[in-house]
């Protein structure tokens, strides 16, 4: 009989369209749970799927597959998928959004994506130029309406969503990719606008969060993603959040205030993060695996679960007027 491989505290990335030899033993290693794929990775959907394929089969054990595909200019799978319009467009077209949700996961789940890093549940302020379009709406309300739909629509697939930057990444001009932002407004201004989203998407069964590499200076000292007051206090305690806590990419000048890698990934882990993302630095990827204990987590292991595709729902999506329908009108409305 087969042992059970339960998936690990950390994802991390391969280098390109086919795995190197090098690469099995990062795969094998118990602390290895999830791999992301980049544009990189991808050239049709039969090569990324091929490669998905051997991913699992070095792993021999759980693995999740995840993507950022959210549509506009965070689409890693381009050629042979439906080019996806970015969030804010649902605000012209709400009647889409749930349609579009529902086709970015049938179209991943073909090839053996587990779930993509979406919907972006940030409030655009008019600030931040990295999320803005990545944003459903400025106003709170719309956003929120528009990004349960687009969840509506993943579930319906057979997807698991992840909202994403919690608790909003919407307020600060700086990239969190290149610098760490910091953010001075109180707890109550949050409560009253970027929070409604996380809030109401919780409350309907929300399966992933991805806290943001930012600072709340009159909140707590620590960036979202490695401070236990966010995570624990009021993601879990108050906003009673029970699915998965994916810490945003640890590689991140973001998260660079915490110290090396090994010091990142054990913050963030202490904090309440339940996978720990190290993308684009197959070395930094190689110490967290070394430097975090092997531990076996019964909670963390049924909540990753959780995060598995259903692809048996969306496998003959291309045959279904459904996504014929859909794929034509979000093509014809993004060349307008």
């Amino acid at each position: 009989m087969t042992q059970h491989t339960p998936l690990g505290p950390v994802m991390l990335d391969v280098e390109g369209l086919s795995l190197a030899a090098h690469e099995h033993d990062k795969l094998k290693h118990p602390n290895t749970g999830a791999v992301i794929l980049f544009a990189r990775n991808y050239q049709s959907p039969e090569q990324v799927a091929d490669l998905i394929a051997s991913i699992r089969a070095v792993r021999q054990g759980d693995i999740l597959i995840a993507v950022d595909q959210e549509g506009g200019r965070v689409q890693r799978f381009r050629e042979g998928f439906t080019r996806l319009p970015p969030a804010a467009f649902y605000a012209q077209n709400p009647e889409l959004a749930e349609s579009a949700g529902w086709l970015m996961a049938a179209e991943l789940l073909a090839v053996g994506v587990d779930f993509s890093f979406a919907p972006v549940l940030d409030v655009d302020c008019g600030i931040s130029q990295v999320i803005g379009d990545r944003s459903f709406a400025t106003d709170a309300n719309l956003a929120t309406q528009l990004a349960s739909a687009f969840r509506k629509g993943m579930n319906a697939a057979g997807m698991a969503a992840t909202g994403k930057h919690f608790p909003g990444h919407g307020a600060v001009a700086l990239d969190s990719h290149l610098a760490l932002p910091v953010d001075g407004r109180d707890l109550d201004s949050l409560w009253q606008k970027d929070l409604l989203p996380f809030k109401q998407l919780i409350a309907e069964g929300l399966e992933g969060i991805m806290p943001a590499h930012v600072v709340f200076s009159k909140i707590d000292p620590n960036p979202a993603g490695f401070s236990a007051f966010w995570i624990q206090q009021i993601l879990r305690k108050e906003l009673k959040f029970n699915g998965v806590v994916f810490s945003d990419d640890l590689s991140m000048e973001g998260a660079a205030s915490v110290g090396g890698f090994p010091e990142r990934a054990r913050q963030a882990q202490d904090a309440g993060c339940d996978m720990l993302l190290v993308c684009n630095n197959p070395h930094a990827a190689e110490q967290v695996l070394e430097a975090l204990p092997i531990t076996q987590d019964p909670i963390r292991e049924q909540r990753l679960q959780r995060m598995r595709g259903q692809a048996h729902k969306s496998l003959h999506y291309k045959n279904s007027e459904q996504w014929l329908h859909i794929s034509n009108l979000l093509n014809h409305l993004n060349h307008a």
